[in-house]
């Protein structure tokens, strides 16, 4: 977690309830502005896609047939 995000939750626990919720539906839109269909990464999305493609190259895949579904 970010130092902006810590300060923001920090900020946010010392907020009356009713602003906490307006304060959370204020993030809402400014993250639909930035994205408004979810498809950008962020950089711990980024990571974790890299280190599964990673895995993938070294190790290969399972077979669909090799796992027990039962």
């Amino acid at each position: 977690m970010s130092g902006a995000v810590k300060e923001a939750v920090s900020l946010m626990e010392v907020l009356p309830e009713s602003d906490k919720n307006f304060a959370l539906e204020f993030i809402k839109k400014l993250v639909i502005a930035w994205d408004p269909d979810f498809t950008k990464v962020t950089p711990s999305e980024r990571k974790a896609l890299e280190e599964a493609e990673k895995d993938i190259e070294e190790n290969g895949t399972v077979l669909h047939d090799a796992i027990n579904w039962d």
